[in-house]
């Protein structure tokens, strides 16, 4: 008898803090049956003020604790104020959603400190009382508890929906951080790698705020950068930063990757904004192929990457990356029934179904953890 499938909510704001993304799935069995259906999905964006708000709690040295406490509710108030949108949009009742998976905003991640530590805020009990539907969310202090690095998470339903019998795959995701997931030919969970290669619109759209004076968030279709040159030099500098040549298990963000970096770039560059855009464009790209050259290439082929993320909205950005993995393709997500902006938010409402069907969804080859844990805290519904 085929088991039914349930509708879950995924809620995302990645290192961007640009917004809620919000998708509402069909989720249908567990494990190694998994299978997800996309019903809808939307980036509910913050508003200007609390776009300040999570920047002044995410930058260092960190917010104070009373700003954290007030960003923590404000931002479950919005999470909660998506999970109810998205599910308008699909024209389905909030009755018939059996459970919500939300990653949070991640505010501060420090799996090399002592101790390990990661903050995630966007308050569930705020999401399960205003939605009615039971919440779970903080995936990562568990895989962290275990020994791991707290992400990447995503890897483990990489492996679910995407793992190929013959075909090798590098699956990319292209946040505010880059990440990717090596699958190799017929992979066992054990066999997966993933891990965070470096930048990905972080850099950029700090640039661009810098740029103009806060006017624009972000190079639109990579056309800024387009109209620069790369600076070799810069490039050569910039590709010798020790957190590329470290080895995974390994993970990153706005402490390593955010402003200050950005500010460092632009105060001792002595490049145009343009050529400084391009050059950062070409480190996001290059970066990611320095990556699999020197972690993934001597494991096994890679037959296709497979993109997803903001990213792949930058022209210029995935020029750089077809040339640097060429002749190997590099294809959206899209192209395989997971359309590339609301990947992470799927994911996150796969791993909350796998949490309450009791089954672990960490995978210590891509986190370090000492072994596989149930990921996440659960605040039941009404």
């Amino acid at each position: 008898m085929r088991q039914k499938a349930e509708l879950v909510i995924g809620l995302m704001s990645g290192t961007s803090c640009d917004g809620v993304a919000a998708a509402l799935v069909a989720v249908r069995g567990a494990g190694l049956a998994t299978r997800a259906e996309l019903r809808a999905f939307e980036t509910y964006a913050y508003p200007p003020a609390v776009r300040r708000l999570v920047a002044a709690v995410s930058a260092p040295p960190t917010g104070t604790v009373d700003r954290i406490c007030r960003a923590n509710v404000v931002l479950g108030e919005l999470f909660a104020e998506a999970a109810i949108a998205i599910v308008r949009k699909a024209r389905v009742p909030l009755s018939r959603v059996a459970l919500v998976g939300s990653h949070g905003q991640t505010i501060h991640h420090l799996p090399g400190a002592a101790p390990p530590s990661t903050l995630q805020i966007g308050e569930p009990a705020v999401i399960a009382e205003r939605t009615g539907v039971t919440t779970v969310a903080d995936f990562r202090p568990r895989d962290l508890a275990a020994g791991g690095q707290g992400a990447p998470l995503v890897p483990y339903v990489d492996y679910l929906l995407l793992r190929h019998r013959r075909r090798g795959r590098l699956v990319l995701n292209i946040g505010g951080i880059a990440n990717f997931t090596h699958l190799p030919p017929g992979c066992r969970p054990r066999e997966v790698l993933a891990f965070d290669t470096g930048p990905g619109n972080m850099v950029l759209d700090a640039l661009v705020g810098l740029l103009t004076r806060g006017r624009r968030t972000f190079d639109r279709d990579g056309a800024l950068a387009a109209r620069g040159r790369v600076s070799p030099p810069l490039l050569r500098r910039l590709l010798r930063h020790p957190y590329l040549r470290r080895p995974p298990p390994k993970s990153t963000g706005r402490e390593t990757f955010g402003v200050p970096f950005a500010e460092r770039l632009l105060r001792e560059s002595g490049l145009s904004g343009e050529d400084l855009l391009a050059t950062a464009t070409a480190f996001t790209a290059a970066s990611i192929a320095a990556a699999h050259r020197r972690f993934v290439a001597p494991r096994g082929r890679v037959d296709e990457v497979i993109a997803s993320g903001g990213g792949c909205h930058n022209r210029t950005l995935m020029r750089f990356l077809a040339e640097a993995f060429a002749p190997v393709p590099v294809r959206s997500s899209d192209d395989f029934g997971i359309p590339a902006d609301a990947k992470e938010a799927m994911a996150f409402a796969i791993l909350a179904h796998e949490t309450m069907a009791g089954r672990p969804g960490n995978l210590p080859s891509a986190t370090g953890a000492a072994r596989r844990v149930v990921l996440g805290k659960i605040v039941p519904g009404r």
